[in-house]
């Protein structure tokens, strides 16, 4: 199995910057995608990021497009969300997840991935 662990959250103001990352253990040359999502208290859990490792396609929501990049490195054992501009509204727990099935498209729901990390809170100060 994939174990995933996420890191890097914390507390910033508005305009700051954070870079999120997720660890990956286990068999990670099966995974095809990597996702990012968030959970503030409350609301559903929704799409950010996420990258496919092969041709390294990305999409991002629209609510992060501009300000948030996702990236990975190191055969598939890590990935990053680079998070410049943060508003109050991206306040969230943030999750990582991990699809080992083939995919020729990025994944931009959570069914489409089979393993989660714990999260990580992310708060923005105003």
């Amino acid at each position: 199995q994939v174990q995933l662990v996420e890191s890097g959250g914390g507390l910033v103001q508005v305009g700051g910057s954070l870079r999120l990352s997720c660890a990956a253990s286990g068999p990670t040359f099966s995974t095809y995608a990597v996702g990012w999502f968030r959970q503030a208290p409350g609301k559903e859990r929704e799409f950010v990021a996420a990258i496919t490792w092969r041709g390294g396609n990305t999409e991002y929501a629209d609510s992060v497009e501009g300000r948030f990049t996702i990236s990975g490195g190191n055969a598939r054992t890590i990935a990053y969300l680079q998070m410049n501009s943060l508003k109050a509204e991206d306040t969230a727990v943030y999750y990582c997840a991990a699809r080992t099935y083939y995919t020729h498209v990025v994944p931009t729901t959570t069914t489409p991935y089979n393993y989660w990390g714990q999260g990580t809170q992310v708060t923005v100060s105003s």
